[in-house]
């Protein structure tokens, strides 16, 4: 193996947000966050799920919002939906008067 072009790989603490577990796994990501665990110093990589979070792995359903997904999708996508809506709203009005 060539010296000095492999990433570090370390063990890393990775901080589920939505729980506040703390997972240790060997990983390469760059961090600038540290954490003590059991006395030893860590690099710290906060997520917002994990398989001890997710719904789909702990089988309870909850609604993560992380950033305003919904308003976002819906600023996207809302107007396209009323302005389709508003077509059909005046052909069945127009039949209605016939």
């Amino acid at each position: 193996m060539k010296p000095d072009i492999h990433p570090n790989y370390r063990p890393v603490v990775f901080q589920d947000q939505s729980s506040g577990d703390n997972i240790i796994v060997g990983s390469t990501i760059e961090t600038s966050e540290t954490i003590t665990v059991d006395g030893v110093e860590y690099p710290l990589a906060k997520v917002e799920l994990t398989s001890r979070s997710h719904p789909f792995f702990t089988g309870q359903m909850k609604i993560v919002d992380t950033a305003g997904r919904v308003e976002r999708f819906e600023r996207r996508y809302g107007s396209r939906r009323k302005k389709q809506a508003a077509p059909e709203a005046e052909a069945e009005t127009t039949a209605d008067e016939s």
